[in-house]
């Protein structure tokens, strides 16, 4: 079992930069790839970016592309997203989701962590 516990969320204005973060525990290969996803009021849960386990591959949602970054530190089994010039449509809850396997076999994520609500004033 993987338990993944976000933290980072806030309130912020357009324009401003958030870090999110994601501790891991549990079997590390079940974390080999770390994704993030977001949920708007009344939308469809949607990607964000996900990395795999050497941070040599990524990607990234057009809508986000240019203005958010992740990243990981195997060491402290903590995933980042970094989000710089944040727009108010960026407003959604942010999940974070692991999986294991290779990064470039599509499988679904199997392991969620329960939320962190990010709110971009404008």
């Amino acid at each position: 079992q993987v338990q993944l516990v976000e933290s980072g969320g806030g309130l912020v204005q357009a324009g401003g930069s958030l870090r999110l973060s994601c501790a891991a525990s549990g079997r590390k290969v079940g974390y080999n790839v770390m994704g993030w996803f977001r949920q708007a009021p009344g939308k469809e849960r949607e990607f964000v970016s996900v990395i795999s386990w050497s941070s040599s591959s990524t990607s990234y949602a057009d809508s986000v592309k240019g203005r958010f970054t992740i990243s990981r530190d195997n060491a402290k089994n903590t995933v980042y997203l970094q989000m710089n010039s944040l727009k108010p449509e960026d407003t959604a809850v942010y999940y974070c989701a692991a999986r294991g396997g290779s990064y470039y076999v599509t499988r679904p994520y199997e392991y969620w962590g329960q939320g962190t609500q990010v709110t971009v004033s404008s």
